[in-house]
């Protein structure tokens, strides 16, 4: 029986049970005079049957888990940062599994900016302020990188919860989508500023305070439909032009503006801007980023009175604040917009790269590009590189998506800052755009040519400036489920979701060779009880399984640090592998960190080479047309074929026999040899919800036996159960 290590909830290593040894060594020793075969008593369920197309030449992917299955890393406390950087909980951490790791930025989800560095220059060094570039001198080394809220975020609310700072001034755009730094027309990049009241109101005219630079040339427009920020549902409508909302030759200051004689009712008002005075902010001439772009003091959107004074739209009992959402946002900041709480920190480079967490693998890193700049990012690039740390991957910016960048926007930012990073190391592969946790495709408000897809859109921009090269990799995440309505037949749609989203990428135009990765990954986006119940190990091991048969190249499961037993709405869980109390004390696994042994040590091998995937099937369903179990067949550098099969039936095991066809040379085989069978599932674990004293029980290992098998032979599927099967199968080619 393969030796498994294992912990109670107080992170001691133990054995197992008197029971749980006698209960194994039954269990083996049933297993082993049969050969995994179980006789069939009459009436009972036959043997179903696993095929897998093992015809040479039908691989349908290629993959080394040493750069294709990995886990990821977010942001900290100060206190989680020394914590996690431990040798104990590196080790506990690694033991998962997981080749690779991923540095997910937060910050830029948080719109604000980072600095990688505290040493470094400030582009109004007598100010402390302006834009902020790092320095690659090796000083000491960096053990936190600490957030700067954006001033010039002003009124804007758009984006994941945004850091607040102590100097709100008003909103300007980024100045790197101007025609100073893109070569191209403002018109051909608009800012805009989108007033979101919640209800539907009857308007007739706009107050805009405007700052400096201001808009030369803009129209104010409202939405005829719904759901003109739902960037993943697809906005339903469109963006019409009031009357008298075309400006042309403006002035800045304090305007009101009357739009139409005939209130329009709409919940959504947008500023679309094209033409900057490309005059000077309070910041001064000396920089021309602070002369370029648009900015607003204040935004209000109303009505006129019978004297002509302008009366703000009043809201109703019970509806929502209004919120502003923009186009882009200044990474204009200064050292007094620090936040240095120790609540929320990002772990430095150089903690990250020497303390042993990226298993000795290149890992995959961000740089800021929303809310930073090229020289900046350059500067991070060059300071890793000399320090000796090894780069996989670099992802450009954060979920643009959830922030309502367009496109053509992040396209224009992107080749900027891979000029510079190409500058430091062309060999370097970048990628992005990070998209949020969809299921279908991003849809944005139709352009000239009434294209609405954002990622076709992405990439017919780089097309078009001959940059598509630049794109080494397609990143997104994948949260497919509503945290606080799954189900056990939620189980079921994993891998048509998977799949569909793959297919979805590339039907935008997406090469096919460039690599799809999903780069931060679980069930859902916020907290959920299913996360550590018997539910998450079944779904991850389909998570993994249908991503490389959809042709996914990498994938990483969030996240790799332990963390606490929190409420949620479907019970008390934990997002990560394993749970420590407050002080970081190991106090028990969760199911995906079994499941993570299961795919990581079982199915694949590490630090072996190439895997080959082949298609496979199986023809188990329930009443509905359900497939209560999943296959997924891979051909080891060890010339062992690997089949891990999923038993999603949450109440009844299922016997399976599996045969290999080769159709070029017609032939059917079988397992031959010893064969390896490791099982994990609701026998060897089950969380109990008991508010913050959560935890498994039974907490065991998955079971390993290994015995002889023929042509048969056959295994059966405990419910709710992962399970690996590996052997070599004689009598087929390569």
């Amino acid at each position: 029986m393969t030796a498994w290590r294992w912990m109670n909830r107080k992170g001691v290593q133990r054995k197992p049970s008197t029971r749980t040894l006698i209960t194994a060594i039954a269990i083996f020793s049933l297993m082993t005079q049969t050969g995994f075969a179980f006789a069939q008593s009459p009436g009972t369920e036959q043997a179903a049957t696993v095929r897998v197309d093992a015809t040479p030449g039908h691989a349908i992917n290629s993959f080394d888990p040493d750069s294709a299955l990995g886990s990821s890393i977010d942001v900290l406390s100060r206190t989680d940062i020394n914590k996690v950087y431990t040798p104990n909980i590196i080790q506990e951490a690694l033991s998962a599994g997981w080749g690779p790791i991923t540095y997910r930025n937060n910050t830029e989800l948080r719109m604000a900016a980072w600095h990688w560095t505290e040493n470094g220059v400030w582009s109004d060094a007598a100010h402390r302020s302006g834009y902020f570039t790092g320095s690659v001198e090796l000083k000491e080394p960096t053990r936190y990188i600490l957030a700067y809220a954006l001033p010039h975020r002003g009124f804007a609310t758009s984006g994941d919860r945004p850091i607040r700072g102590p100097n709100l001034t008003y909103w300007k755009s980024n100045p790197y989508l101007t025609s100073k730094f893109t070569g191209e027309s403002d018109a051909q990049h608009p800012q805009w500023v989108i007033v979101d009241l919640k209800a539907e109101k009857p308007l007739s005219a706009v107050r805009i305070e405007w700052a400096s630079p201001y808009a030369a040339t803009y129209q104010v427009e409202y939405w005829s439909g719904t759901n003109a920020l739902d960037f993943d549902g697809g906005p339903k409508g469109e963006w019409n032009v009031f009357p008298a909302g075309v400006l042309k030759k403006a002035h800045g200051g304090t305007v009101t503006l009357k739009l139409t004689d005939r209130p329009v009712s709409t919940r959504y008002l947008r500023i679309l801007m094209t033409e900057s005075s490309n005059t000077c902010d309070e910041h001064g001439p000396d920089d021309i980023r602070n002369c370029v772009g648009y900015a607003m003091q204040q935004i209000a959107v109303g009505a006129l009175d019978g004297t002509g004074a302008f009366v703000e739209v009043a809201k109703g009992p019970g509806e929502g604040k209004t919120t502003y959402c923009v186009s882009s946002i200044d990474p204009w900041h200064s050292e007094e917009d620090v936040n240095d709480s120790g609540a929320y920190q990002h772990s430095g480079f150089d903690v990250f790269f020497s303390s042993g967490l990226t298993n000795n693998l290149p890992a995959m890193i961000p740089v800021t590009m929303l809310y930073g700049t090229p020289d900046d990012a350059a500067a991070q690039i060059a300071y890793i590189e000399k320090r000796g740390y090894a780069i996989g991957y670099i992802e450009l910016g954060e979920e643009p998506d959830g922030k309502h960048a367009m496109p053509e926007d992040y396209g224009a930012l992107y080749l900027q800052w891979a000029t510079a990073i190409h500058k430091i190391d062309p060999k370097l592969k970048l990628g992005g755009p990070i998209f949020e946790g969809v299921n279908e495709d991003i849809r944005v408000w139709p352009d000239a040519q009434g294209r609405t897809s954002w990622m076709g859109r992405f990439v017919d921009y780089l097309k078009a400036h001959n940059r598509l090269s630049d794109l080494a990799f397609v990143s997104f995440e994948h949260y497919p489920f509503e945290p606080c309505t799954i189900t056990w037949k939620t189980l079921y749609t994993e891998p048509q979701l998977m799949k569909h989203i793959l297919q979805v990428w590339r039907d935008d135009g997406v090469p096919k060779d460039v690599p799809l990765m999903v780069t931060e990954n679980h069930l859902a986006a916020s907290l959920t009880g299913p996360m550590t119940t018997i539910f998450a190990a079944l779904w991850l091991a389909d998570n993994v399984g249908s991503f490389f048969e959809g042709g996914g190249a990498a994938f990483y499961h969030s996240p790799i640090q332990p963390q606490r037993v929190e409420p949620s709405c479907l019970g008390w869980a934990s997002w990560s592998n394993f749970v420590s109390d407050e002080k970081y004390n190991i106090t028990g696994y969760t199911s995906p960190y079994y499941a993570a042994h299961m795919i990581n040590l079982e199915w694949v091998q590490h630090r072996s080479g190439l895997h080959s995937m082949f298609p496979s099937s199986t023809d188990v369903k329930d009443n509905e047309g359900n497939v209560l179990v999943t296959s997924y067949a891979v051909r080891r550098p060890d010339g062992n074929w690997s089949l891990m099969l999923v038993n999603r039936d949450e109440t009844n095991p299922h016997t399976v026999r599996v045969v290999f066809e080769d159709s070029k040379n017609k032939r059917t085989e079988s397992f031959t040899g010893p064969v390896a069978f490791v099982t994990f599932g609701s026998e060897q674990y089950v969380w109990i919800n008991d508010g913050p004293n959560s935890h498994a029980d039974p907490d065991n290992p998955p079971l390993a036996t290994t015995a002889s098998t023929g042509p048969q032979t056959t295994f059966t599927l405990p419910k709710a159960s992962i399970t690996v099967v590996r052997a070599k199968v004689a009598g087929l080619k390569d």
